[in-house]
């Protein structure tokens, strides 16, 4: 517990600085952010909405202190203020709106390639050497080192316009009404698969050789070879004993990629034109809707120190010398 406690500690201090910098960032720019966003409205933006954004983000004719109070009692409270881009919606309805489809493409992408990955790379070190091992880990480097946009441009040209078996883009058809249908639920699957594939293809590299490596480095420790010696089965003694502590390195590598997804999903969603909180980040900045960027930039900040929260407290579980120490 108190070592959960410390890193909820570390977290929140971690959160100030980067919501700090959020603060910092559109201030040290040159002229003022706020009275751009409101001249690229053409006259849409009423003047009481002007002053109800300056007031949010702390853009009042007050010291950079007191504008900073201002500004993360704004953040606190989660009231972030109006979109430009998408007037009159608040930027909290925006990324709420968008938040859902995020969500789904990364946890479902992540998990995929977690484990997949995870039993992979446990199979290559525990036959290292073997046929898999030496086809296997090539193709994962290859894998890991391909960018993302290059698997989504490949996967939507041959699949989606060459060999059109995948929709283009959106979340779900536009002419189906969305509702706990199996139609529905159909069309979701059909448009979500690429950017599923092609998210969980760039991470499964990872996985692979963070495990393997991990699990080699394990396999010459003495209880190993006791247990060997003992004659516990090859699936005990790779599962029970050489895995469970293998995936330390693995879990942390899954808790810091569970949360940069949240802003390499940007990539794909744009690619597949799917309307999730990347595709929304980049309607943001093109538009230079500063509250939506502000917005977004917090979320993927939280996805991150959360994503590393949850690895803390696995490693408690995984580990006990953390719950004697």
């Amino acid at each position: 517990m108190a070592f959960l406690l410390r890193r909820v500690g570390f977290y929140v201090a971690a959160f100030i600085v980067a919501a700090t910098f959020n603060f910092l960032i559109p201030r040290l720019m040159p002229g003022n952010p706020v009275d751009i966003m409101f001249a690229q409205a053409g006259g849409t933006l009423p003047p009481e909405a002007l002053a109800a954004l300056k007031e949010t983000f702390g853009f009042i004719d007050q010291p950079w202190p007191a504008q900073f109070v201002t500004y993360l009692k704004s953040v606190f409270t989660w009231d972030l203020g109006l979109s430009v881009k998408f007037h009159p919606l608040t930027v909290n309805e925006v990324l709420l709106r968008a938040l859902p489809w995020t969500l789904m493409l990364v946890l479902t992408s992540s998990l995929i390639a977690f484990a997949i990955g995870s039993l992979a790379g446990i199979l290559a070190a525990w036959r290292r050497g073997g046929r898999f091992d030496s086809i296997g880990a090539p193709i994962a480097l290859m894998m890991q080192a391909m960018p993302p946009l290059v698997t989504s441009l490949l996967a939507l040209f041959v699949f989606a316009i060459y060999w059109p078996v995948f929709p283009t883009g959106y979340a779900y058809d536009p002419e189906i009404d969305p509702g706990f249908s199996l139609e529905f639920f159909c069309s979701v699957f059909e448009h979500a698969f690429l950017p599923i594939v092609t998210m969980a293809l760039a991470q499964v590299g990872g996985y692979l050789i963070t495990m393997r490596n991990s699990m080699i480095n394990l396999l010459g420790e003495d209880y190993i070879v006791l247990g060997t010696a003992k004659g516990l089965s090859d699936r005990r003694l790779r599962m029970a004993y050489a895995a469970r502590n293998a995936l330390l390195p693995t879990v942390t590598s899954f808790a810091m990629t569970l949360g940069a997804s949240f802003g390499g999903a940007l990539v794909t969603e744009v690619v597949f034109n799917y309307p999730g909180l990347g595709y929304t980040l980049f309607q943001g900045i093109t538009a230079r809707d500063y509250p939506l960027i502000q917005g977004q930039l917090l979320i993927m900040t939280l996805a991150m120190l959360t994503a590393n929260f949850i690895a803390d407290v696995l490693y408690v579980a995984l580990d006990p010398r953390l719950r004697k120490g």
